[in-house]
């Protein structure tokens, strides 16, 4: 992976302006999530931050990296740490739509079609190696990770909220994976890239095994929820309110329209893609305790909002050119406002 921006480990220090009544106390209890996490999964801070920060954007996550990296660990810690009900699906090549979403049963008893509920029906899905199941499966998520509802047979059932889908998925290159659709990408505010631990992390994973540690059994390991839902939709909405500038509305879009006009990009990014940035950056904003987003913030999440959204021209491709890459060089040449 090359160098870029990516998700925060740390918290900036805010400006002097201060915050409205509770949000400090909302923020901290984010803060337990994240120490919660870190009592089942080890050197994935900046991977929790990005959980957060969709989160609090309303959005869902794509995590991918190879194997055996705690991706389907560190979503279940997550949701403990929430105390947010969740529901597993192993995306399989044989799973059908009816599978995730619900799907309609006859009742002999009553002589009738009866909705059975799938278990998208929860407040954090996680989606395990969604490349896995071809495109027609993995469409049985459009509707509801953008909606929040699944329609069947002309009725349209409302999802819980707050309702959010943490994806697993290996990289394209292994065996046995397909491609996601750019409409099933588009769904997702962040990608984030779960890379493989550093050595001392290593050997703190191993030494946590060593004393027995089970990472089937969250609660031997002492994760327990450190927010409640309330606190969470509250937190969601303080996040919306973050201001912000025309000066740095006019940033994003300068960023969205150098993707588009990159020559190594054939398609660059959407409007739903900035407004998919803002989103980000006024969730980190309000988590490092600033009242309005800075251009700061809206670099800090430009890749990892951004870096599924664009597709590459084959000679790019062909050159070993990265998303990445591109990305880091639209910032580096993108007037930053003063």
């Amino acid at each position: 992976m090359t160098d870029s921006p990516e998700t925060p480990t740390t918290t900036p220090t805010p400006d002097a302006t201060t915050d409205a009544p509770g949000h400090d106390v909302l923020r901290e209890s984010m803060h337990r999530v994240r120490l919660e996490v870190g009592k089942a999964v080890v050197g994935q801070d900046g991977t929790v931050t990005g959980l957060l920060i969709a989160l609090l954007a309303r959005g869902h996550v794509l995590l991918e990296g190879v194997p055996g990296v705690a991706k389907t660990l560190l979503v279940r810690s997550f949701s403990r740490a929430l105390g947010l009900d969740t529901h597993r699906v192993q995306f399989t090549p044989d799973l059908m739509p009816g599978d995730v979403t619900g799907s309609l049963v006859y009742d002999a008893r009553a002589g009738e079609f009866e909705f059975r509920a799938g278990p998208v029906f929860t407040h954090v899905l996680l989606a395990d190696e969604i490349n896995r199941t071809p495109p027609k499966t993995q469409a049985a998520l459009l509707e509801a990770m953008e909606e929040r509802q699944v329609s069947s047979d002309g009725v349209s059932r409302p999802l819980p909220d707050p309702f959010l889908v943490a994806a697993t998925q290996n990289p394209i290159e292994h065996e046995g994976t397909y491609t996601l659709p750019e409409a099933q990408l588009d769904r997702f505010l962040l990608k984030l890239v779960v890379d493989l631990p550093g050595r001392d992390a290593e050997v703190d994973v191993l030494r946590r095994h060593a004393s027995g540690f089970d990472p089937r059994r969250l609660d031997e390991a002492g994760v327990a929820p450190a927010i409640t839902g309330p606190e969470i939709l509250a937190a969601q909405r303080a996040a919306a309110s973050v201001a912000v500038d025309d000066d740095v509305l006019g940033y994003v879009v300068d960023l969205a329209r150098a993707t588009r006009q990159s020559p190594s990009v054939l398609l660059g990014v959407s409007p739903r893609a900035t407004t998919g940035l803002l989103a980000a950056a006024k969730a980190w904003a309000w988590l490092s305790g600033y009242p309005a987003i800075t251009p700061d913030h809206v670099q800090t999440m430009l890749v990892p909002v951004w870096r599924h959204r664009i597709r590459l021209r084959p000679e790019a491709e062909i050159e070993g050119v990265s998303v990445d890459a591109i990305l880091t060089s639209v910032l580096q040449q993108t007037r930053v406002p003063l």
